[in-house]
């Protein structure tokens, strides 16, 4: 097949383009930089000659927009709504305008569009949208805008050939540089891998494999569109999730953070605190009921899998 990936050379797209490469797809990273052989230049905002690779094309995987890897500014935010919606509104044009559009359209979205809660699990069909829930910083509600704004902007392109997938995608765990699990094994290195404001918040997660797999699995199930929760099925409190992780790399201690101290790591790591405190309890009820089966279902085990990778166990290709 061919797969178009307009913004695919972030870590996930990494992922993604790799995997999708290695199983003999014919894959075209649409991006404002190429430098490889199927590189091909967009600006993410027009119609432009990169249009007619869309044409053509069977899958669309779009991934751009700004990384939410940085401080939670104005500006950055305004950033984050505009690159997410410029982007899908030109890909929606592209699709809508080939001659031979794909057969589907698969949108990243993220799991932050569902509210801040630890009573129970968010799914498809009885989760809560996030924005209005009390006591929590404003700016996480804008988030959640952003989150909604990305997926209307898909939802209102006018593509009647063209199936398309919202994927409300968790954390991708991936032995990669620049990705989140670097970052909290890096906490963990230095002995700061505890619970951060008591650590019951929860965090949804998926290990990288078994995000190939989901996307592998949306793309040929023709009777899956809509909204589609990207997450393992068993989230985990922060403080449990750490411990395991903690127990994974064989450090035995994490020292606790209060929320001020997680105001200032994330200050240093110029990101940003609703990373660490927003409790994201995702479950992935529309891909369990398709019939997918998770290779990586519980933290424990995806944590060991992870950690033998990078440090080059035996079976650690990535």
């Amino acid at each position: 097949m061919k797969i178009v990936i307009p913004g695919g050379t972030g870590q996930v797209g990494t992922i993604l383009s790799r995997a999708l490469t290695a199983a003999g797809h014919d894959v075209v990273i649409l991006t404002r930089r190429p430098v490889r052989g199927r590189d091909v230049r967009w600006d993410a905002e027009t119609l432009g000659p990169w249009a007619k690779e869309i044409d053509g094309s069977d899958v669309v995987i779009n991934l751009a927009g700004r990384s939410v890897n940085c401080r939670y500014t104005p500006d950055n935010l305004r950033a984050m709504m505009d690159s997410r919606v410029r982007s899908a509104r030109v890909v929606g044009e592209a699709v809508a305008a080939a001659a031979r559009p794909p057969q589907v359209w698969l949108q990243m979205s993220t799991a932050t569009v569902y509210a801040h809660r630890f009573d129970a699990p968010n799914d498809e069909v009885t989760g809560e949208l996030g924005g209005t829930e009390p006591g929590v910083p404003g700016y996480w509600a804008y988030s959640v805008e952003i989150a909604k704004a990305w997926e209307r902007a898909q939802e209102q392109a006018e593509t009647p050939h063209t199936r398309k997938v919202s994927m409300r995608t968790a954390m991708v765990m991936s032995p990669d540089r620049g990705g989140v699990f670097e970052v909290l094994l890096r906490l963990v290195r230095l002995g700061l891998g505890g619970p951060v404001a008591g650590g019951a918040q929860y965090v949804s997660w998926i290990h990288d494999r078994d995000f190939v797999r989901a996307v592998e699995f949306l793309a040929d199930r023709d009777d899956l569109a809509g909204p589609v929760n990207l997450a393992a099925p068993v989230p985990l409190p922060q403080r449990t999730f750490m411990r395991v992780l903690r127990a994974a790399w064989g450090v035995p201690v994490g020292l606790p953070a209060t929320k001020w101290m997680a105001e200032v790591g994330a200050f240093a790591l110029r990101s940003d605190t609703e990373l660490l405190l927003k409790s994201r309890r995702v479950v992935p009820g529309r891909l369990l009921e398709a019939g997918f089966a998770f290779d990586h279902p519980r933290w424990p085990e995806a944590a060991d899998d992870l950690v033998r990778r990078l440090r080059g166990g035996p079976g650690s290709t990535m």
